[in-house]
This record gives structure tokens, sequence and C-alpha cells, in this order.
């Protein structure tokens, strides 16, 4: 997919079958986004605080919490301590940790891919 005139961007990693499905759902609907691989380029950090805001302040949802470097850096128990700063320099060096797939627009925000969720946006119908 060629860079979206609507400005959405979806990080998304190829090896993930749920990354591979937004993208089939939004490619199906004609919904053109920039693709970037999640683990080369993570979001940036006021990417990051952008999608904070959709989430509700929620922070861990920001996280990929089945991941192996999740768990190994210990994050289930570090991150309730963690500020929202540290945790976002956490998320922007590493995109192993960053829920995926990750689609931010204008307007939008979106972590994970739950189709339901996906379908009640404007831009994709």
């Amino acid at each position: 997919m060629r860079k979206a005139p609507t400005g959405i961007r979806v990080y998304a990693y190829s090896g993930c079958d749920t990354c591979r499905k937004a993208l089939r759902f939004l490619e199906s609907r004609g919904i053109e986004v920039e693709v970037l691989a999640i683990r080369e380029t993570p979001p940036t950090p006021e990417e990051l605080r952008r999608m904070l805001k959709h989430l509700g302040g929620d922070l861990r949802r920001l996280f990929n919490t089945s991941g192996q470097d999740y768990r190994a850096l210990g994050l289930s128990e570090r991150l309730p301590g963690m500020s929202v700063d540290d945790a976002l320099g956490l998320l922007a060096a590493n995109g192993n940790l960053v829920k995926r797939p990750f689609l931010l627009g204008p307007d939008i925000g979106l972590v994970g891919f739950r189709e339901e969720e996906w379908k009640r946006l404007s831009v994709v119908g």
C-alpha cells in the first residue's frame, strides 16, 4: 500500500497474522495507508502520546503484553510504577514492545485488530 492521502499510518510486523488480517481488511475497503515495519521503525514518542489519548490514558494498552520482550523485562511488575515519559521512551526504542497493529491517523487511533471496532471508523466504513 502506498502513502495514504488521509495520513493514516499502520505500524505492523510482517510475521504477525493479526497485522496481515488488519492490512487485508483495509485493502479490501480501498483504504490507502502508509505501512511501517514496527520493529525497525517504532512509533515516535509523539505518536505514542497521541495514541495514549485515543486509549483514554491506559498506558498498558500500548504494550504487547504477550510478547517475549515484555516478559523478559518484567514489565508486568515494573509498568505500574513507571512514568508515562519512561514508558513511552521504552516503547519508542523497542518496537517489539508495542501492541500491533498500531493504526494512527489525524482523528483515529487503534491498537490491535478487532474487525467490529475497525468497521465503526468513518474512514473505513
